[in-house]
């Protein structure tokens, strides 16, 4: 009975922290939503799809990599290191990595979509029955959830993040979380993270422009979610998704367009939309490889080596903690 009223208790706060984001967002002159948001369980499942589209090159050369260059990688965090993958999902990326390891000491993905994590925790231990495996729910970019992680020893940690989910945080904020991850590392632990490079701005907006419109229904899927979890009233066929890539900025931005003049209801808060502007809902930021190095070396890590595909339009750095 306490655990069913700690659940409750903790959707409750979830909610309230999911409002506060959103009306805080949509109150601002240029109106914005935190992109994380994007990735409840439909999201998620959506994300994969996204994922899986021909149009969509950065998981089909991430993996490119890593199928030429799995063994290799693995040899660099040495015998009994525990994996830890901030944003796991659907935890895919990570289960030949596991497997190419040198008797790992275990996996500790981190979501914030329980379901989608539960179920992959379910596949790794069916896939790799000799990998414990200790899920954690929660937003990564907060120091909360790292602190759950400190019962969990090792002979050597390594921070896994690819899917180039870097890219979705501003500079700034790119800085800070790489300082979080390094913060929760000793002197010699590892860091693996993919990062899309700049590139013809074609290829960048066909890809979060691709023509299943996936994109656009991952998009358009926020503002379901919250309809559905806040009781807001948004007419999803008053908006339209938008991405496009912004070159003094280096980053892909997609955008909700506004229709026409309407207003929306969201816990008795009235927000009001002119046609043409937009809702900002998520950044992809592109580096270059000197300069992803000086952010790491900023942010507490020495860059150790890098491997790219064949298309040399993507790379896997792989760094240390100082």
């Amino acid at each position: 009975m306490k655990a069913a009223v700690s659940s409750v208790i903790e959707n409750q706060l979830q909610n309230n922290e999911f409002l506060g984001d959103v009306l805080e967002g949509l109150s601002r002159k240029r109106k914005t939503l935190p992109c994380k948001y994007l990735y409840d369980e439909v999201g998620s499942r959506l994300f994969e799809e996204i994922c899986d589209s021909q149009d969509y090159y950065l998981t089909r050369n991430e993996a490119d990599i890593f199928t030429t260059y799995r063994d290799e990688i693995a040899q660099k965090f040495g015998p009994e290191t525990l994996l830890i993958e901030p944003g796991a999902g659907n935890c895919e990326k990570v289960e030949e990595l596991l497997d190419a390891m040198d008797s790992p000491r275990g996996y500790c993905p981190i979501d914030i979509s329980p379901e989608i994590l539960l179920e992959a925790e379910k596949r790794i231990k069916k896939s790799l029955p000799g990998v414990q495996v200790w899920s954690e729910v929660g937003d990564f970019s907060q120091s909360e959830v790292w602190n759950k992680l400190i019962h969990v020893s090792s002979r050597k940690k390594v921070i896994f993040f690819p899917g180039s989910t870097i890219g979705n945080f501003e500079p700034l904020e790119a800085e800070r979380l790489l300082k979080l991850f390094a913060s929760n590392l000793a002197a010699g632990d590892g860091l693996l993270i993919g990062t899309d490079l700049v590139k013809d701005s074609v290829i960048l907006e066909r890809a979060y422009n691709d023509s299943d419109h996936v994109t656009e229904r991952f998009n358009l899927n926020l503002l379901q979610r919250i309809n559905v979890e806040l009781g807001a009233n948004f007419d999803l066929s008053l908006f339209a998704h938008r991405a496009f890539y912004h070159p003094l900025r280096q980053r892909v931005e997609m955008h909700l367009v506004c229709l026409k003049n309407h207003s929306v209801s969201i816990a008795d808060t009235c927000i009001d939309f002119i046609e043409g502007e937009t809702i900002h809902t998520e950044n992809s930021h592109k580096y270059s490889i000197a300069g992803f190095k000086s952010l790491l070396v900023r942010s507490g890590f020495e860059s150790v080596c890098f491997w790219q595909d064949s298309a040399k339009t993507y790379v896997i750095h792989y760094a240390q903690a100082i």
